[in-house]
């Protein structure tokens, strides 16, 4: 019996359709084929056979000749329909086989001429059937094969795209840095426009948006978690929260008034939200969706991302330590190189710094110039208020000078009640008008203690500069100053002396 395999894969009796005419002709092909097993339907020729054939496809058309219509016109049209290009037509009742070069035989798969034997006519049509069935699965193991193809290059193509991106989030970059490399990346290889990274924690009232593909201008921007129903959910459980429509899904009932109260259409229709923890403390969650207009986001876009997102999280927290490493160098830097009281270079700092801008100035054939500066009177303060006050003092002392100086200009701590200040490019006349300039700046300041206390000082500055008469190093500068320095205390005090 002749059996066609359906797309369930259940074997049916195979469909023929016998188109004749002649009715008598076309009732005893009918019987006999039915007496073998075979679905058959009779129909006249033409235009019957193919509305036959658009309502219901047929496994193979046995088409006579005995009708009105010729059998190349029926050929012709049946081959004209979609679902008649492929189905196998034999050509049943030519005269004889002389015919055989005739137009319709042509377009025929199979022609049997009359009289028709039984034997060859069961025959043929169950070859046909076997030829049809093997083109049928050849046919759909190409179409198979096509998709496995296509999703072996679709898989190519994300895993490309992944190495790329993962490559990039796991280099040497900022945490702002990966967060704005994660919108844009991954919104390009998922193709949707809305991609963001969100700050907060569970419980938090609001979140920060740190990176946003849409406006990439966006850095620290606050939205309320509760217009979010999906930032609450996957906070709250730290598991992704795929929604495929936000119009049906429960989790988005208030938002949905919410958005009908403010007269606004949805515009939202499927969101993606994956939670990361960067710390005990801190997280926040990635933010996908799309537009009614825009697909549907998967499982399969859910997963891409969580392996990006993973990557980028490492990168970050890997950021984090290098930056912090850093800043603790930085920190441990600067309490060697800086006085713990007036937050000035210390005198080591003060000696390096020197060394290297007396080696530019004979380098460069330049001058650069010393200002050894000294409190007048400051033990008295000290005495008579205490190390508290005198300290204060200092600390006011320090800001001001700082706020005096050149960017180029160095101003350290050298002990006690003394400064330093080191001026590149400078001449002895120049430094001594910025020392006397100095000088008269201290003697007019109030320096305020607390409310109750102000106190008024002076000060003697001795200034020397490198080259010049018997300073040829950085040994000579410093003595040269301290000389000057010892003639402005010993000839009265606020002083500037050379």
């Amino acid at each position: 019996m002749g059996r066609s395999i359906s797309d369930t894969g259940v074997a049916s009796p195979a469909h023929v359709v016998v188109a004749d005419d002649d009715l008598r002709v076309s009732g005893v092909l009918s019987w006999l084929l039915r007496e073998r097993g075979y679905d058959v339907s009779a129909v006249a020729t033409g235009d019957p056979l193919l509305e036959l054939l658009r309502g219901r496809p047929a496994d193979l058309v046995l088409l006579g000749t005995s009708s009105t219509m010729t059998s190349q016109e029926a050929l012709r049209k049946l081959r004209a329909e979609d679902h008649g290009r492929t189905v196998p037509v034999i050509l049943a009742g030519h005269p004889s086989a002389d015919s055989a070069s005739d137009a319709p035989r042509q377009e025929a798969d199979e022609y049997l001429s009359t009289p028709l034997q039984v034997a060859e006519l069961l025959a043929t049509i169950s070859a046909q059937l076997r030829v049809r069935d093997n083109v049928r699965e050849m046919r759909d193991t190409l179409i198979r094969r096509g998709e496995e193809l296509q999703r072996a290059l679709d898989d190519i193509a994300a895993s490309r795209q992944l190495v790329e991106i993962l490559n990039e989030v796991t280099t040497d970059l900022t945490a702002a840095e990966i967060y704005r490399v994660l919108a844009r990346r991954v919104a390009r290889a998922l193709d949707i426009r809305h991609c963001s990274v969100v700050l907060a924690d569970a419980g938090d009232a609001t979140g920060t948006v740190v990176a946003a593909y849409a406006d990439p201008s966006i850095t620290n921007l606050e939205v309320r978690i509760e217009r979010y129903p999906e930032f609450v959910a996957a906070l709250r459980t730290q598991r992704p929260v795929l929604v495929d429509d936000v119009l049906e899904d429960p989790m988005f009932a208030e938002v949905r008034e919410l958005w009908k109260s403010e007269g606004r259409a949805a515009p939202v229709r499927s969101v993606l939200t994956i939670p990361f923890t960067l710390d005990r403390k801190r997280g926040g969650v990635f933010f996908l969706r799309t537009e009614r207009s825009e697909r549907v986001l998967t499982a399969e876009d859910a997963a891409f991302s969580e392996v990006v997102i993973r990557a980028a999280v490492a990168g970050i927290r890997r950021s984090q330590a290098l930056e912090s490493t850093r800043a603790d160098n930085r920190r441990l830097e600067e309490l060697a190189t800086t006085d713990a009281l007036t937050r000035l270079l210390n005198r080591r700092a003060l000696l390096e710094r020197l060394s290297a801008e007396v080696d530019r100035a004979r380098r460069f054939r330049s001058q650069v110039s010393m200002l050894m500066l000294d409190l007048d009177y400051f033990k008295s303060i000290n005495d008579q208020h205490g190390h508290l006050v005198g300290d204060a003092i200092l600390r006011h002392v320090g800001a001001l000078l700082a706020a005096s100086i050149r960017t180029v200009d160095i101003v350290a701590r050298y002990g006690g009640e003394e400064f330093v200040m080191i001026l590149p490019e400078t001449a002895t006349d120049g430094a001594v008008v910025f020392a006397e300039r100095l000088r008269e700046r201290i003697r007019e300041h109030r320096f305020e203690v607390d409310a109750n206390r102000i106190f008024h000082l002076t000060c003697s500055v001795g200034v020397a500069t490198f080259p010049s008469a018997r300073v040829t190093s950085t040994d000579d500068l410093f003595a040269r100053a301290d000389e000057a320095l010892y003639r402005a205390k010993s000839g009265g005090r606020n002083l500037v002396r050379t």
